[in-house]
């Protein structure tokens, strides 16, 4: 596995089981101090990570944090989801897509003057029953009110045929899990999905220039 100078080193991590928030586990911690924060969030992930919204609603204080979580799988959804088609549906530009049209929703499902308020959104391309002509891939992309327009995305590459789809699926859930932790003002240390600091504010513009951040090579 190698990161980049933006994010830090991780465990390398073989099974799901240390993904999920069990009584005492790091995920567990992680996750209630994302339910303790102030902050709330709209969740819409497509393509893998689903486990994502299992994961957060299993701990308790979910309806403290998560305003929404949906799964806009089919490509119809989507659309409807971003109010226009995506040049490709696993993508940067597209996860970044999904996190303004979820933190959009979540000024409107709050109402004026609640926050902060965040939007986070994934899409995935992971193991199939059919062959995928490119890399088994992920983008969360992370939308929040701390400062004017601010987001950033992180991608996920994975090896293929190192992991099962539940596998695959865990690997991007965790990520999801540990990007909303730092929208959240929480750092995910010591869980698997952590990707280090959240950007500083010239990353952050680097990002809107197109420039990648955080990005991680899984084996």
């Amino acid at each position: 596995m190698m990161c980049s100078a933006a994010g830090s080193a991780e465990p390398t991590v073989t099974g799901s089981a240390n993904y999920h928030p069990s009584p005492g586990s790091v995920a567990e911690a992680l996750i209630r101090a994302i339910h303790d924060s102030p902050t709330q969030a709209v969740v819409a992930v497509t393509g893998g990570g689903v486990a994502t919204l299992t994961w957060l609603l299993t701990v308790p204080g979910a309806s403290r944090t998560i305003l929404e979580g949906m799964v806009p799988y089919a490509a119809s959804a989507l659309t409807g989801l971003l109010g226009a088609v995506p040049d490709q549906a696993v993508s940067a530009a597209t996860a970044l897509a999904m996190a303004r049209a979820c933190r959009q929703r979540a000024a409107y499902l709050a109402g004026p003057g609640v926050g902060p308020l965040v939007g986070v959104g994934a899409t995935a391309a992971l193991v199939s029953d059919r062959p995928k002509k490119g890399d088994h891939r992920a983008y969360v992309g992370l939308c929040w009110n701390t400062e004017p327009n601010t987001e950033s995305v992180w991608s996920l590459s994975l090896a293929r045929g190192a992991r099962d789809r539940h596998g695959e699926d865990a690997l991007v859930s965790a990520l999801v899990v540990a990007v909303l932790g730092h929208g959240c003002g929480v750092e995910p240390r010591g869980f698997p999905g952590a990707v280090g600091r959240p950007p500083r504010a010239e990353e952050r513009r680097a990002q809107r220039a197109g420039l990648a951040i955080g990005e991680l090579d899984h084996p």
